[in-house]
């Protein structure tokens, strides 16, 4: 009788010890998935910031052009030397972005240009200026000018509406991810290891 009574508290403290390890795993798990939710949270928000910091401010403006650089003209202009076409150099109203850059030396630049009636023109970017070549401040004064305005505008319209759908996707999936870890780690809660009450002390015999 007295090695089953050993044996009996023996066994419980073993068991109080197991129950608060397996607690403590639990308790550790849920922290982990609360610091995952929360690694997600940050990310996205950073890039919603991001996003929002990028399309806000001076960046928000709608890309234009200003005035043709006088500098980058011909020297021999309004000279019998004068050539009939040549490269117009314009400062951007500010520095454009890198997928506007990409928009402005792609293939529907390019479409717009040939129809509306400017099929040789072509278009090239240097840090903030805009490079015309094929071209000349007459044809700009007379209508060009116009057309690259309005494909600029058009350009920064797209950028922008893009930039604010990933962001309300990046906004979307952190709620999501936040609703699925708080949904892990209450479930993960819900789990106690208590005895049932049916438990017995064995003596070390077995008996």
């Amino acid at each position: 009788m007295a090695s089953g009574t050993i044996s009996g508290v023996g066994g419980a403290a073993a068991e109080r010890r197991w129950i608060g390890a397996a607690a403590s795993v639990v308790a550790g798990d849920a922290r982990e998935v609360r610091g995952t939710c929360e690694a997600h949270m940050l990310e996205a928000y950073r890039l919603v910031m991001e996003t929002q910091t990028r399309t806000s401010g001076g960046d928000a403006a709608t890309l234009g052009l200003g005035s043709v650089l006088v500098g980058s003209l011909p020297a021999a202009l309004m000279t019998e030397d004068a050539p009939d076409r040549y490269t117009v150099e314009a400062v951007f109203s500010r520095r454009p972005e890198r997928e506007e850059v990409t928009a402005i030396l792609g293939d529907e630049t390019r479409d717009s240009l040939t129809k509306s009636g400017y099929p040789t023109v072509e278009v090239t970017v240097s840090d903030r200026r805009l490079e015309i070549a094929n071209t000349n401040l007459e044809e700009l004064r007379d209508g060009l000018a116009s057309v690259l305005a309005d494909r600029l505008a058009e350009i920064s319209a797209v950028v922008r509406t893009t930039r604010e759908a990933a962001a309300t996707r990046f906004a979307d999936a952190a709620a999501s991810e936040n609703e699925r870890t708080t949904a892990v780690t209450a479930l993960a809660a819900s789990v106690t290891f208590r005895t049932s009450g049916n438990t017995r002390a064995v003596s070390a015999s077995g008996s």
